[in-house]
């Protein structure tokens, strides 16, 4: 949990709490009106934020990369109805909720 404190009182303690932060693995929530401004955060810990973005975005392009491929198998088979005609083929399966 984060060590909570409002902006004037944080101007007045900033090198004890970037002690705390460094040396303490703290974590300071600065506050204005009692709600969140800013956080004071280990570089290490901002480190290991910009990775699990970067991890993120990777694994939401890869996301975005398989619908992409499903989505053109799908438009590929809508033409399905010319290449049963060319190949002979008379039905298909088809799900029990296509009509």
């Amino acid at each position: 949990m984060a060590y909570e404190i409002p902006v004037t009182q944080a101007r007045a303690e900033l090198a004890d709490l970037i002690n705390r932060v460094v040396y303490g693995n703290e974590r300071v929530v600065v506050t204005r009106h009692g709600k969140p401004l800013v956080a004071l955060v280990s570089a290490d810990d901002l480190r290991r934020l910009d990775e699990l973005e970067e991890a993120e975005a990777i694994g939401a392009a890869a996301g975005e990369a398989v619908i992409s491929s499903v989505s053109s198998l799908g438009s590929s088979t809508s033409g399905a109805g010319g290449e049963r005609q060319r190949f002979g083929i008379a039905a298909e399966h088809r799900g029990p909720n296509v009509t």
